[in-house]
C-alpha cells in the first residue's frame, strides 16, 4: 500500500479508520515536499503493517491544516489511536524520519 490521499472531507475518517496515521501536509509548489515524496512512499510500503501515510495538499484542501496549525511544509502530524501524537516540521532523511515515527508508536 502506498501513501493515501485525505482531503478536507475524508481527514476524520482516515483519524478514525487507521489505528496510526501520519499527514503529510504539502504544497504541490514546495520542492522539499516534492524532495521527499519518494522517501514517503518506501516507508509507507516498508511499514505498510504499522502506519497509513496520508498525503494532505494544503492549497487544493485548507481546511484542516488550518484546524492543526500548520504554518510551513513539509509539516508530519502522526496521530495514534485518534489522538495527535507528535508534529514535526521539515523534510528529513529516511532514517531520521523512520526514527521519528518508531519513537512516536
Amino acid at each position: 500500500m502506498a501513501t493515501i490521499k485525505s482531503t478536507d472531507e475524508t481527514y476524520e475518517d482516515l483519524i478514525k479508520k487507521n489505528k496510526i496515521i501520519i499527514f503529510d501536509f504539502f504544497g504541490t509548489w514546495c520542492a522539499p515536499c516534492t524532495q521527499i515524496a519518494p522517501v514517503l512512499e518506501e516507508i509507507s510500503e516498508e511499514m505498510k503493517d504499522q502506519i497509513v501515510i496520508a498525503k494532505h495538499d494544503i492549497d487544493s484542501d485548507p481546511n484542516f491544516p488550518t484546524l492543526n496549525g500548520v504554518r510551513g511544509v513539509p509539516s508530519f502530524f502522526l496521530y495514534k489511536d485518534g489522538e495527535l501524537k507528535s508534529q514535526q516540521v521539515g523534510a528529513k532523511q529516511k532514517s531520521g524520519f523512520i526514527s521519528w515515527i518508531k519513537d512516536n508508536i
